[in-house]
Formats: C-alpha cells, structure tokens, sequence
C-alpha cells in the first residue's frame, strides 16, 4: 500500500499544535507550501474553532501526500471523534505533547487501539 501512494518527491509530515510547536516544527525543515498554497500544517490557537481543526484533519488525511499527522493531544482532545474514526494505515495519526500539556497516554487513541489489539486492556 505504501508504494502506491508514494510520489517522486517522498511523502510529508502534516503537524495541528499550537505555534511555538509549528514554528520547532518549521525550524526543522518540516514545512511545505504547495503550488494550490495549501500548507502541511495548521496553527492553533484559542480562536481556532473544533470546525477549523476537523476540516484541516479531514483535509490533511485526504492528501495523497502525507504519510504521518501529528497533533498535539490537546488539540487532539477537540475532535476526539474525527481521530477514533479514522482507521486507515496512511497518513498514521500520532498525537504528541505541547509544552502547556503533558502526554496522557490515557487519551492516545493509537496507543489504546494498540493496547486493545495486543490484549492489554
């Protein structure tokens, strides 16, 4: 499967956290702007509405493009039920932490799928 999606010039990372996450992020080269000017990432900030986040989720996990999501668990934790719903291997969503929130892995969806898998409930 990963074959098939795979282009010429590799796959991306897109990245949901708030800014100073992105900019580490951006810092490390992980960036794209394509040529439509959609971005592989989005900023999120107390004026960002669930409705903006869960768009930019859907439309990452729809691009052809992008091999892993990460989003910071916080932000995660406001569309929940967008994240526990997808079930297809790419783009892997993996949540991470944020400076001002600390890693739960109580709330890790992939870590509780895994969990429930290997019979560690």
């Amino acid at each position: 499967m990963a074959a098939q999606v795979m282009n010429n010039e590799g796959m991306l990372l897109a990245v949901l956290a708030d800014e100073d996450t992105i900019t580490g992020f951006l810092l490390a080269g992980v960036g794209n702007v394509d040529l439509r000017k959609k971005r592989n990432y989005l900023v999120v900030d107390s004026k960002t509405s669930a409705r903006a986040i869960e768009q930019a989720f859907k439309e990452f996990a729809a691009r052809d493009d992008i091999a892993v999501i990460l989003i910071s668990q916080q932000v995660a934790g406001q569309i929940r039920n967008v994240i526990e719903a997808h079930n297809r291997p790419i783009p892997a969503v993996l949540e991470i932490p944020s400076k001002d929130c600390p890693y739960d892995p109580n709330q890790d969806s992939l870590l509780t799928r895994v969990k429930h898998i290997a019979g560690f409930n």
